[in-house]
Parts: structure tokens; sequence; C-alpha cells
């Protein structure tokens, strides 16, 4: 018979045994419970506190590293990129189809291409030099062409070398081409369905150069209009008036299309022209709103703002041409939504919601007369009607801006003296549509000797896309 195994000296071993491990676990219940009432127990006043143990210095390499670590806020970082994304859909799809649908069927491809290989032209002159002659030190009207060329001086982690110190340097650059790329592509609106390919391609490097650069340094780049106090928060005479008057001088350099007031030259696609505009609604959003440079209580402004003059402009045309044709259309109510985003453009920062419906709704109206009245004045064929919303819609927005920013009439300017900064925005609209008048005409000299600005008689009849690209939007 075996043995159990608490029995003689081994039961007396494994007896010893557990009263220890019995005796640890409660002095390790007692030492927890006594360091948890420690805790939360105030220490006595009579109670000598023992001096903390000195703690090293932190060594230089850290602080060093702490120093140069980039200093920025996410959330603001995180609005700007969502931003340009939004400007970037302002463009391709948005600009392309509210012109593609705009044009006749046998030139749809022709300005989708346009404006697709325009704006990339532009991003890559906007890095190799167009930020350096905006943003950097020069004269009132030019900054330095190669002091940031291609960039140099940036990298990865740089912060703090823009006006924007708060961003990383990429990503203001990346915002600002944008406005570069989408100014540049608006022009050709003016004078699709019957432009040479290439000549679109050379007036556009040159104008930009010669036009946007400029006018971009002037207003935002501490040039002789910003430094003047004039007020153009996301670019009311930078973008559109800029654009509009390059249009404008653009249609009469190139000459009415074939059959332009004997024939109904008709949209081909209304619903293109459509969503065209309500994607540019959405993407004007980044376009306004973005133009604050932070996700603050400015961008927040810009933000309602842009709704509420978008709305209004859309209200007022409307009501306009119900008045005027009896029946309101939906290419007139999609057009009075763009008008509305470019009366606000130069505004959405400084003014508040009371004078953004104003202004919005005196955009939608006059621009109505914009692509009518003084179009049929101007005997002009703007194709898509550039100078008549952004060109007139753009200087509405910049002269009331400098009413509706007075904190009287709810602006953000407490002390604005309104007569003085209407004054001062009406030299500013009449500064830009000068420099932009002359420096177009003489692009449009030189394009013109160079490759020629129209397309043979033909090749306008048989339509563009497939004279100068080689395939059609519509295979029958």
């Amino acid at each position: 018979m075996k043995t159990s195994l608490f029995t003689g000296w081994q039961a007396r071993f494994h007896a010893v045994c557990l009263m220890m491990l019995i005796s640890a676990l409660a002095v390790g219940a007692f030492s927890s419970t006594a360091h948890a009432q420690a805790q939360v127990t105030p220490v006595p006043s009579e109670t000598v506190a023992v001096e903390p143990l000195p703690t090293a210095a932190p060594a230089p390499a850290v602080e060093a590293a702490a120093a140069a670590a980039p200093t920025f806020d996410h959330g603001d970082v995180a609005w700007m990129l969502t931003s340009t994304l939004l400007v970037l859909l302002m463009v391709v799809p948005g600009l392309a189809l509210f012109y593609g649908g705009l044009v006749r069927s046998k030139n749809v491809l022709s300005i989708l291409s346009q404006i697709l290989v325009v704006f990339s032209l532009i991003l890559i002159l906007w890095v190799a030099y167009g930020y350096s002659a905006v943003f950097s030190e020069g004269n009132a009207f030019f900054g330095s062409f190669t002091q940031f060329a291609f960039l140099k001086g940036f990298g990865p982690d740089t912060v703090g070398n823009t006006p924007i110190k708060g961003l990383p340097d990429y990503l203001f650059v990346a915002f600002q081409s944008t406005f570069a790329g989408i100014t540049t592509a608006l022009i050709v609106g003016a004078f699709a369905e019957r432009i040479k390919f290439k000549a679109v391609l050379l007036f556009s490097a040159l104008w930009f150069t010669l036009s946007y650069i400029p006018m971009a340094h002037i207003v935002w780049g501490g040039g002789y209009l910003g430094a003047m106090g004039a007020i153009d928060f996301a670019g009311g005479t930078v973008v559109h008036i800029n654009a509009g008057v390059a249009g404008l001088v653009g249609a009469y350099f190139v000459g009415k299309r074939i059959g332009y007031g004997q024939t109904a030259l008709k949209p081909h696609n209304v619903p293109f022209t459509y969503i065209g505009a309500m994607l540019l609604w959405v993407g004007w959003f980044g376009f306004n709103a973005g133009s604050a440079a932070a996700a603050d209580t400015v961008a927040s402004l810009a933000f309602i703002n842009t709704i509420l003059a978008t709305a209004a402009a859309v209200l007022g045309w409307t009501l306009v041409e119900a008045v005027s044709k009896g029946k309101p259309s939906a290419l007139g109510a999609a057009s009075g939504a763009v008008a509305g985003l470019v009366g606000i453009t130069p505004a959405c920062g400084t003014v508040g919601p009371l004078g953004a419906i104003v202004i919005g709704l005196v955009a939608g109206v006059v621009c109505v007369w914009g692509v009518t009245g003084l179009k049929r004045l101007l005997r002009v064929d703007d194709t898509a009607d550039v100078f008549g919303v952004h060109g007139i819609g753009g200087i509405v927005g910049a002269l009331l801006t400098g009413v509706f920013s007075a904190q009287s009439l709810g602006g953000t300017k407490a002390d604005l003296d309104i007569g003085h900064q209407v004054w001062v925005q009406l030299v500013s609209v009449g500064f830009t549509i000068v420099w932009c008048a002359v420096v177009t005409v003489a692009i449009l000299l030189v394009v013109r000797l160079v490759f020629g600005l129209r397309v043979t008689e033909e090749a306008e009849r048989t339509g563009l896309d497939v004279t100068s690209h080689g395939e059609s939007a519509y295979e029958a």
C-alpha cells in the first residue's frame, strides 16, 4: 500500500509552502490597498515632505531635435489639404463639364482637352518660377523669378518659408498652384470652338507669366494694390476680372464663330453644364474658405457667405429670366450660381451674411445683363460668357466688398471708411482691367505671329474634336 503524498516529511514540506503562498498573497493585497489609500489620502500637515531626487537636464541633442521639429496645427493642415483638393475639383471635372456642355457636340472633347492640358501646364510653370515670382521679395509688380525656382530651399519638413507661417511649405505652394491653374483655364471658354490647340498653349504660358503672376504679386504678394489696402480675399481681381478681361480681348482677336448671329449656336448638353456648375459650387468652398489658410472663424465666415451669396444669385438670375423671357431656364440658374460664386469671392472673408446675400443678388441680376445686353453692345462672340459672368461678376463683387466689409453693415472691418475703401477697390478694378487688356493684346499679337490663332474654315465646320484631336465624343 502506497503512502499518501501529504504524509510524513513531504506533507510537512507542502504545508509550509502553502502557508508561505497564502502569506505572500495577503501581504500583496494589504500593500496594494495601502498604496491606493496613500494616493487618495491627503498628507497630514505635520508630515515632512521628502525632497524629490534631482532629474537630469535634457540632452542638447534632444533640445535641438525638439526645436527643429515642424510646428503646425494638424487641423489647419487637414483643412488646407481638403481645400486644395476641392479647388482641383472645380477645374477637372467642374469647369470642364460646365464649358463642355456649352459648346456644340463636335467640339466638346476639344474644350475638355484644352482645360486639362492648360491646367497641367500652369501647375508645372507655377513650381518652376510662378510661386517664386509671386511670393518672393521684389518690386511693386514682380517678385524674383529665381529665388524659389523649382521650390529651391523647400523640403518635406520645412515650415514657415511662405507667407502662411503655420502650414508646411509644400502645402501652401500646392494650394496656390490651383488658383493659378484655374484662372488661366477660365479664359479658354471665351474663344472656344475655333482656336488652334498649340495657340492656346503658347497663349496660356505667356499670359500666366505676364498677367497672372504680376497681378497675384501686386495684390497678394506685397505689391502695389496690396500696399494700397485693396481687399481681395480670394481672387476677385487676381482671378475673375483678370480672366474675364483676357477672355474678352481673346474673343475679339480670334473672331466670331462661323454662323454667329445668323444661326443658333446652342449648348449641346445643358445637364453637363448644370453638373459642372454644381461641382464648381462644391469646389468653391475650398477656393473661398480655404483662402483663410486655417480651420478657424474666418474660414467659417467665408463658408457661410459662399452658401448664401450663391443661393441669392440663383434666385436673382431666375427672377430676371422669368420676368424678361417668361420662363426661367436651368442653364440660367446654373449660370446664376457661378455669378454668385464669382461675386462673393473677393468679399467672402470680410463681409457678413447679409452683405453676402446682397452681393450675390446684385451679381446674379447684373450678370444676366452681362451675357445678354452688354454682350450685344460689345458685339463679341464670347462662347462661354467668360467676361459676362467672371468679368462683370468680379467687378460687382470687388466694388461691393468696399461697402459691406464695414462693421456697421455686418462686416469685419471696424474702422473702415466706406467711401475711401470703395475708391481703393475702384482703383484696383481699373488697374486690373488696363494691365490685363494691354498684356493680353501683346501676347495675342505674338501668338498670332508664331502659330496663328484660328483653325481653317474647313476644320471649324468639321469640328475641333476630329480635326485637332482625331477623336469624337459621340460615335454614330
